[in-house]
């Protein structure tokens, strides 16, 4: 079993870098032969550009790691294959909604999309609109992704300081308390009214976590595991 270690940390300094990926480079025929074959599974997936981190540090309630632009087909790939370079980390940041009245809100991802059917926080691989002066900006991907998912906005929500960095093997889930101002049936109903005006929305089901009882084999690891500290913490 891979090891989940959970790091508190207050600041994060995630540099930009223009790095050449030789995974990316030396399998690109292999690579493009695989997202061929997703896309003939899910005709909905995009190889848009992402970014992936590498040297990450964990010193003092700070982390320190440097990204890399890559296309979504490598990141697939890489992924698909079993994480084959373990220089390179999936780093991305988490919006850990939880309602006025303790519920934890997550959503269940739509067919179409590369995840389907996984149950988690809102949440995406970092993109080119994450970069800020050279540096990735995991506070506005958290907002820009919730705002994408949900249609929730700032203003729906109180962001609790600090980030629980959940790190199991190749990922990196940077994720960050959101208390909302609503309890969490008026939040599922808030979101669930928003992705019915959509014409293909990410999400597919919104579930609220209230106990243990509520996880599920389809939430990834670092989603329970972050779910049970803080349980516990209670």
């Amino acid at each position: 079993m891979t090891l989940l270690v959970i790091h508190r940390v207050t600041t994060l300094d995630l540099a930009v870098r223009p790095i050449v990926w030789p995974f990316a480079e030396e399998r690109r025929a292999e690579i493009a032969a695989h997202f061929a074959e997703k896309q003939r599974e899910r005709p909905k997936i995009w190889n848009g550009r992402v970014l992936l981190g590498r040297d990450a540090v964990f010193t003092d309630g700070h982390l320190a790691a440097t990204y890399f632009e890559t296309d979504f087909a490598s990141f697939l790939a890489w992924r698909d294959w079993g994480f084959p370079d373990k220089t390179v980390f999936n780093g991305f940041g988490m919006g850990a909604l939880r309602a006025s009245d303790g519920a934890f809100i997550m959503g269940e991802m739509a067919q179409h999309t590369a995840n389907a059917g996984r149950i988690y926080f809102p949440s995406g691989t970092p993109d080119l609109d994450d970069v800020r002066d050279g540096a990735l900006d995991i506070p506005g991907s958290v907002a820009r992704e919730l705002g994408e998912e949900t249609g929730l906005t700032e203003g729906d929500y109180q962001a609790e300081p600090g980030w629980h960095c959940v790190v199991t093997g190749p990922s990196i889930a940077m994720m960050q308390v959101l208390n909302l101002h609503m309890p969490g049936e008026a939040a599922r109903a808030r979101i669930e009214a928003n992705l019915a005006r959509e014409v293909e929305p990410e999400l597919s089901a919104i579930h609220l976590v209230r106990g243990m009882s509520d996880l599920t084999p389809t939430m990834p690891r670092f989603v329970t595991a972050f779910i049970e500290q803080q349980f516990a913490s209670r």
